[in-house]
């Protein structure tokens, strides 16, 4: 096992789409409830701890070779919004894209012919770690970080925020992360036994309902 190789998934030039989406964070500026780095930090703990905690449980599962035809069939019932549906599938095409070129695998390349149009990104993230040769607690931990370094570096440009701002909200969440990484990898080894179902499924109504107005808005800085 290469752990550069996380170095290399978790970094933002990965050409895997994640700059396109704000994970929330444009829904969340328009209705005032990021107005600077101290509403940033909640927002992306209340992210980390839902979204984030399902994410990185679904890709530590993948790693651990649960079924991932069963892992993308949870991760459609834990994403009740279309819209985001929609977004968790466009980046995991853009993902397995880059994944594959770059971790070439044979189970990559079957869960491509599955999902043609996408399987959910944390699912792909899962496979990619493992051509990869990584652990399911690197997976659990891209997942995590990835739910809050997005909307963090959108808040930026959606608010000219201070870069040294938004970069602080993250690293007073690290030992947050560091819980929510340990509580995915706990339950993705469950699902090894128990199946899908014994992943969490923490909602966040507030996301997925901001994920619904956003799609509809006729300009749009970010994808989601």
């Amino acid at each position: 096992m290469s752990r550069a190789a996380l170095l290399v998934l978790a970094d933002g030039r990965f050409p895997a789409g994640g700059h396109a989406h704000s994970g929330g964070a444009e829904a969340a500026v328009k209705a005032g409830r990021i107005t600077g780095a101290e509403s940033l930090e909640s927002f992306c703990r209340g992210r980390l701890h839902t979204t984030g905690l399902v994410s990185a449980a679904l890709a530590a599962a993948a790693v651990l070779d649960v079924d991932p035809r069963l892992l993308d069939e949870a991760a459609d019932a834990r994403t009740p919004s279309p819209a985001l549906r929609t977004a968790a599938r466009k980046l995991g095409r853009q993902l397995m894209r880059a994944a594959r070129a770059t971790w070439p695998s044979a189970e990559l390349d079957a869960l491509a012919r599955e999902f043609p149009k996408g399987a959910h990104q944390p699912v792909v993230l899962g496979l990619a770690a493992r051509a990869a040769g990584l652990e399911a607690v690197d997976a659990a931990y891209c997942a995590a970080y990835e739910s809050v370094s997005g909307p963090a570096s959108a808040t930026v440009r959606l608010l000219s925020l201070d870069p040294f701002d938004a970069t602080g909200a993250l690293a007073r969440l690290a030992p947050e992360l560091d819980r929510v990484a340990d509580q995915a990898v706990e339950a993705a080894r469950r699902a090894v036994d128990e199946g899908a179902g014994a992943l969490p499924a923490a909602s966040a109504p507030l996301l997925e309902i901001g994920a619904e107005l956003h799609a509809a808005w006729p300009v749009r800085l970010f994808a989601s």
